[in-house]
């Protein structure tokens, strides 16, 4: 790909250490807004990531490693470590999310890396923290999304938790691993000090619960599963039409008054049981049930032409497909296609949030090996010759 680099972190370097999903994650934001991501993986089969995906293919790889170099290191033996923190020596940002101690156990502790790197920041990303009397536990973004509070919520009343479909609590941990490391720079560049970064699953799930604590304090009100809705926010659902499913969220009450108008029942905005938010929230389920046997009677594609002639917020339920064939999808450039050796045009999504002035972008595909960049970054960036890589490969450090 020739794509320039015209992002806010071009000149920056991270050393990504992390495997699976929130440490890359976190590298794959700071790769796409400019910086050097070089991605330290074991020797032999690499990041589980690369085996991981949906379907028969491990097509997520393709997301989460763009914009990376990738070189191999074992972090069990000292050669490696000797290597790893040689890297690191260069970098300006250290991304892992080993349980904590590991680092520390592979003589990486990041107060010795600081030593000699003063301004590198360090962001941890683990289950729990690094302090505290779980932080020794394991930790899968499952189990920060149960602690954080979001799983008990998630799902219809009658039914065991559900789970999101992706896995938003590593992607919580990681993109505030992310705003903690910019932040960091911030205070890099006034003072020329690194620091740590701890970023734990659990409270970056508790970050987006929005005011669930005070209300149990104040309220003695525990939020429990709702469905497809939100208590007492209505009307706002997905109603089903003759050919699909629609979402309409027309709960403040002007918005609600033109959704009545387009639905040909403007005196249901002066109901007495609807005729304010708490009146509407109180009696959902009716409202609910009203809406539906109106738009039963209209295809997906009637209700959202009403729906945008009123200024009513709604839309369609999305999947790849529509995602794709869609107008502003495509005039936003919220896919990017990269050409790929394996598959061919393959789109995904792109950089986001967009800058102004310099716009992030994806400049280069996943590496397709493990260690596909050891000679480029062990030897011409790193000074080892060409015999020192040779025995270092032989001996399964690299």
């Amino acid at each position: 790909m020739s794509v320039e680099n015209t992002g806010p972190l071009k000149g920056l370097r991270v050393v990504e250490m992390g495997q699976l999903i929130a440490g890359p994650f976190c590298g794959q934001l700071l790769g796409d807004m400019g910086a050097d991501v070089i991605k330290i993986e074991p020797p032999g089969k690499g990041d589980p990531m690369r085996d991981w995906g949906r379907g028969d293919y491990p097509l997520w790889w393709e997301v989460v490693a763009r914009n990376k170099r990738t070189v191999s290191a074992n972090l069990r033996v000292p050669e490696g470590q000797a290597l790893a923190r040689k890297l690191i020596g260069t970098a300006d940002i250290l991304i892992e999310n080993f349980r904590p101690g590991t680092l520390e156990s592979w003589g990486l502790d990041p107060m010795e890396l600081r030593k000699t790197n003063p301004g590198l920041i360090v962001v941890r990303v683990s289950g729990y923290g690094q302090t505290g009397p779980y932080a020794d536990r394991a930790g899968f973004g499952g189990i920060g999304e149960a602690m954080g509070g979001w799983r008990h919520i998630v799902g219809d009343p009658d039914r065991a938790p559900s789970r999101m479909g992706i896995s938003i609590g590593d992607a919580l941990a990681a993109t505030y691993g992310c705003l903690g490391a910019l932040a960091a720079l911030r205070h890099r560049d006034r003072t020329g000090e690194g620091q740590v970064v701890d970023s734990s699953l659990y409270e970056a799930v508790l970050q987006v619960m929005e005011s669930l604590i005070p209300d149990y304090q104040v309220m003695g009100y525990i939020r429990e599963r709702s469905g497809s809705v939100l208590p007492g926010i209505a009307p706002s659902n997905v109603y089903h039409c003759k050919d699909g499913d629609y979402l309409i969220a027309a709960n403040q009450d002007t918005v609600f008054g033109r959704l009545c108008k387009a639905m040909d029942q403007p005196e249901l905005s002066q109901h007495p049981d609807y005729v304010n938010h708490v009146q509407r929230g109180r009696n959902q389920k009716a409202l609910d049930a009203l809406i539906e046997a109106w738009t039963k009677t209209l295809t997906v594609d009637e209700v959202e032409a009403k729906m945008i002639a009123a200024g009513v917020p709604a839309g369609k339920i999305y999947r790849a497909p529509e995602m794709l064939a869609d107008p502003h999808f495509k005039a936003r450039e919220s896919i990017v296609t990269l050409e790929h050796p394996r598959w061919g045009p393959l789109p995904m999504q792109n950089v986001m949030p967009k800058l102004s002035r310099t716009p992030g972008s994806v400049r280069s595909i996943a590496s397709q090996k493990v260690g596909e960049h050891n000679e480029e970054v062990w030897s011409v960036e790193l000074g080892l010759s060409a015999e020192d890589l040779g025995d270092l490969a032989k001996r399964g450090v690299i």
